[in-house]
């Protein structure tokens, strides 16, 4: 048998390695987001309540809050804007973590097993598990910022009719074209860098911990590769994301939600730190973990989700476990 032919006759994951851990990690994120996203919409109306400087540009003057905590926040939105719209903006949000899921996977295996490597015992040391993390959620949040963008505005078009101002978009095609059409590439952009800044936060907590606490298990404790190992793993790194990306994700949404000019410049926030600083100065420090509750209820499920059902998917389509 020729080489050609012997590589045809590989099963396709040893063929395409990168492309097949892609589509999984894809598939397995794409689970996890539909499963748990009521909760993300709960957080991204708390994060953008009582903004200081929405009222200090008198956009919400004389307004009531409408919704105080988690629990009335969900129950408000089920109420008034009908349970349908606990999914809306779930399909860029899917969208999303196909691509920020499937890249930053992708990259995080490359730089344990080929540029960062492994100890002599397989074991990975904690620094270059937060480099590789970091780094791998910066490049996959970096090339995700538009669907992300979409997402977060998506999210509060039903607030935006409650409060009686028209509706910016008619689906998610309309969103992408409007945001491309006001501000050219730049505005698909927009919120980028608190973006980035919150994924690499999130993916120290997330792909740092689940990797770190599971090998550490394997090489340390009687537990083998298993759902129990996987779970346990995956609940620390979902407590460790939620503390370490809140704030950044509160800042992120902040921006991305805010008014823009014709030139796509922000109205209420010049960047990331003069939005952190704002928000610090007008609201007190807490009100960078304004949605941790529900980040954290979605984080844990979340990883807990997606990495049983990454690792399952992984094994019966004969890749090595991660």
């Amino acid at each position: 048998m020729s080489p050609a032919e012997e590589e045809k006759s590989l099963p396709l994951p040893e063929r395409w390695p990168r492309a097949s851990k892609f589509a999984l990690s894809a598939c397995a994120a794409a689970v996890a987001e539909l499963v748990t996203f009521p909760l993300d919409l709960t957080k991204t109306r708390l994060q953008v309540q009582g903004e200081a400087a929405v009222h200090r540009d008198g956009a919400a003057a004389g307004r009531a809050v409408p919704y105080r905590g988690m629990l009335r926040t969900a129950a408000g939105i089920v109420q008034e804007e009908g349970f349908q719209k606990l999914w809306q903006g779930a399909t860029p949000a899917v969208y999303r973590h196909i691509v920020y899921s499937g890249v930053r996977m992708v990259v995080y295996e490359h730089l344990r097993d080929s540029v960062l490597g492994r100890a002599e015992d397989e074991s990975f040391p904690l620094w270059k598990a937060v480099v590789g993390g970091m780094s791998a959620g910066a490049i996959g949040q970096f090339f995700a910022s538009p669907t992300d963008l979409v997402k977060v505005q998506m999210q509060m078009e039903g607030k935006r009719k409650l409060e009686g101002k028209p509706l910016r978009f008619r689906g998610v095609h309309h969103a992408f074209m409007k945001i491309l059409s006001e501000g050219g590439i730049r505005g698909l952009w927009a919120g980028w860098v608190p973006n980035v800044q919150r994924a690499a936060l999130v993916n120290m907590g997330d792909l740092t911990t689940y990797d770190s606490v599971k090998h550490f298990l394997l090489l340390n404790t009687p537990l083998v590769d298993n759902s129990v190992t996987h779970s346990i793993a995956s609940g620390c790194s979902g407590l460790v994301a939620a503390v370490l990306g809140t704030p950044a994700d509160v800042v992120k949404t902040r921006i991305m939600n805010q008014p823009r000019d014709k030139q796509g410049r922000g109205l209420l926030y010049r960047s990331s730190m003069d939005c952190l600083i704002q928000s610090v100065q007008g609201e007190g420090f807490m009100s960078l973990y304004k949605g941790f509750i529900p980040t954290w209820m979605r984080m844990a499920p979340w990883s807990l989700v997606f990495w049983l059902t990454y690792e399952q998917i992984r094994r019966i389509c004969g890749v090595s476990s991660f």
